[in-house]
């Protein structure tokens, strides 16, 4: 597509430019201007708001997750299904995004993500039955799903140029929200008279609370950086404009370039996209089997169950110094791979010590198993730092992360059905441990520096 310079300039045969007569394109005659301060202020609390609920539905039903089987009558097979749910719904409603992101707008499409978290959260605990909890565990899911595939998308959107410290900003804040419902769910639970369907709908509160800075960003028509300004001219006045502004700025598409590069960007010819996606995938396997069985773990060793509540939320707590830490060091560096094994190697001696000393050792296993839960910032950060373009970006978001959680499927599953049949934890420990060198595999892969367009 020509740039502004041959849209308004002309060559002639001797190569001297003339600028034509007439007035300028109508799609180029609003200047863009830059956002004001404290729109990219309410954008940064937004992304905080958001990223604050994205774990709380799956730590809240972790740390519950025995008195949830109890009460709905489940066995560990099926509780082993239960904790394969966030993975299956972040890979089949992640590919919806892009999608929803340019029909919408990126910011419409994380409001609805909001709502559609807090309307599960409060219907899911009163639901009566095991396929009710299902089903609405799987709509909030849905919210989280679309939000955790736009969240890049909407850093490098608006801050192109601090992709490292947005992206380590909202990460902490996920790490923060995931350790928060970890650990304060089974006391909140107990001051509540031991319901545990309050202690999980409690948390529909903090989902209704990030609605509110979206509804300002989804109506705001401010260009995000690098933007045209959205048409004034007569032709685009109207009901038309407005929506065409709205889906041009806070709400921002989900391309930021022209939508004539989406098509010639091929993700799957490209052998760091798909070294990225199973990296995602991998160390997501490793966090949902985490939040889902750590605590019972601890608690089947001897654990109370409110200390294994606080083991599970330390092992997330890591993520909140870390996420901020680790995503700026890995935009510094060119390759990734040297973060990548340093946080495989600690994975492998958490998972060593809780083998062989769950109780004894417990408190530094769950540090360990911490750090090497911030694979997950350091993913968010590579996808930013192997794109070039805004459509690369989206694509490439979207295609790690639905392949991604698609392969961490069976982890969690595989992980409850070695449970009830082996009767103990020492075969689930080992599997955990085992996916630990694939994924340092995977990561120094995706590390590399190189572009997917350059691949594609």
């Amino acid at each position: 597509m020509p740039d502004d310079e041959t849209q308004t300039q002309t060559l002639n045969r001797g190569g001297a430019a003339r600028t034509p007569v007439g007035p300028p394109p109508p799609q180029l005659s609003g200047a863009a201007e830059a956002p004001a301060p404290w729109l990219l202020r309410l954008i940064a609390v937004g992304l905080v708001l958001a990223a604050l609920n994205l774990r709380p539905a799956i730590t809240s039903l972790g740390a519950l997750l025995e008195e949830v089987r109890e009460g709905l009558h489940m066995s560990g097979s099926v509780a082993g299904v239960l904790t394969s749910v966030p993975p299956l719904c972040f890979a089949v409603f992640g590919v919806m995004a892009p999608r929803l992101a340019r029909r919408f707008g990126a910011g419409a499409v994380v409001c609805a993500g909001m709502v559609a978290i807090a309307a599960g959260l409060v219907i899911r605990p009163y639901i009566g039955s095991t396929a009710g909890f299902l089903a609405a565990s799987a709509l909030a899911l849905m919210g989280i799903a679309v939000s955790n595939i736009l969240m890049p998308v909407i850093v490098k959107r608006w801050f192109p140029d601090r992709v490292g410290t947005m992206t380590g900003l909202y990460s902490m804040a996920l790490a923060l929200g995931t350790a928060l419902a970890a650990a304060v769910t089974v006391p909140l639970t107990g001051a509540m008279g031991g319901d545990w369907q309050s202690g999980l709908a409690v948390w529909a509160g903090l989902a209704a609370l990030a609605v509110l800075p979206w509804i300002v960003l989804v109506w705001d028509r401010t260009p995000a950086p690098g933007q045209p300004a959205p048409a004034r001219s007569g032709a685009a006045s109207g009901p038309s404009a407005s929506v065409s502004g709205r889906a041009a700025g806070a709400s921002g598409q989900a391309s930021a370039s022209g939508p004539a590069e989406a098509p010639a960007l091929r993700i799957t010819r490209s052998r760091t996209a798909w070294g990225l996606a199973c990296f995602f995938g991998l160390q997501a396997t490793a966090a949902y089997i985490t939040m889902g069985w750590m605590p019972q773990i601890f608690r089947d060793a001897g654990v109370s169950a409110g200390t294994a509540g606080v083991l599970l939320a330390v092992t997330m707590a890591m993520g909140v110094p870390l996420a901020f830490v680790i995503p700026r060091v890995a935009a510094r560096l060119k390759q990734q791979g040297p973060i990548v094994v340093v946080l495989g190697l600690c994975g492998l001696i958490g998972y060593g010590g809780l083998y062989l000393a769950p109780a004894a050792g417990a408190w530094a296993w769950a540090l360990l198993l911490g750090v090497a839960n911030c694979a997950f910032p350091l993913a968010l950060t590579m996808i930013g730092m192997r794109t070039r373009t805004g459509a690369g970006v989206v694509r490439l978001s979207a295609f790690a992360q639905s392949t991604g959680y698609l392969l961490s499927i069976p982890g969690p599953l595989l992980v409850g059905v070695l449970y009830q049949h082996s009767g103990g934890w020492g075969l689930p420990i080992a599997l955990m441990a085992g996916l630990m060198i694939p994924q340092m595999v995977a990561g120094v892969l995706a590390g590399r520096d190189r572009t997917i367009e350059d691949e594609c």
